[in-house]
């Protein structure tokens, strides 16, 4: 996992960016790493579940550029819209609903960074699903963390404001993929 995290900072966007937004971040990764890593960089972790937010807040106390958020990623779009330069995800949900997810926490000029598996198939229901809340997929970096793992980091572009209409409500990104 720690090399998997790591190898984001392959990514232009995600070794020069001032601040990012990690939705979904479980166990730390790739963001509590990326913070690790970075010192400079400010870091937000976005985890729903109360116990893995609190075992987050406990891991990254001796790191000062880390804040964690224990709210939905559609509760925290509410609060602070289009706030970050960068949202990384790694093992959140379909890569449509991923899509959905960060494009209104990215600022307009933003990146999106997310992790996929070679034989993850909804490239273009991400890419649709991208259009539609303002994004652009710029490029798919393919990326051998150890020997053996091969993945791909899909990077979109943040080009016009999401729509107001999103975020829509709590789970829908989910359960009715835009795409």
């Amino acid at each position: 996992h720690l090399a998997d995290s790591l190898s984001g900072l392959c990514v232009e966007e995600l070794r020069s960016v001032p601040a990012l937004a990690d939705i979904g971040s479980g166990g730390g990764f790739p963001g509590l790493v990326l913070a690790m890593f970075r010192p400079e960089c400010a870091v937000t972790l976005v985890e729903s579940e109360r116990r893995k937010a609190d075992w987050l807040t406990r891991e990254a106390a001796p790191l000062p550029n880390v804040r964690v958020v224990a709210e939905r990623t559609e509760t925290l779009a509410m609060n602070e819209r289009e706030s970050w330069p960068a949202v990384t995800a790694r093992a959140v949900a379909p890569y449509p609903a991923v899509v959905e997810l960060a494009a209104p926490l990215i600022a307009v000029g933003g990146s999106l960074v997310v992790w996929r598996g070679d034989r993850d198939d909804d490239d273009f229901a991400g890419c649709r699903a991208a259009e539609t809340v303002g994004l652009v997929r710029d490029r798919v970096v393919p990326v051998e963390p150890f020997p053996g793992a091969r993945r791909t980091l899909h990077v979109c572009h943040k080009e016009t404001a999401t729509p107001e209409r999103f975020p829509r409500r709590p789970g829908r990104a989910t359960k009715r993929p835009l795409a």
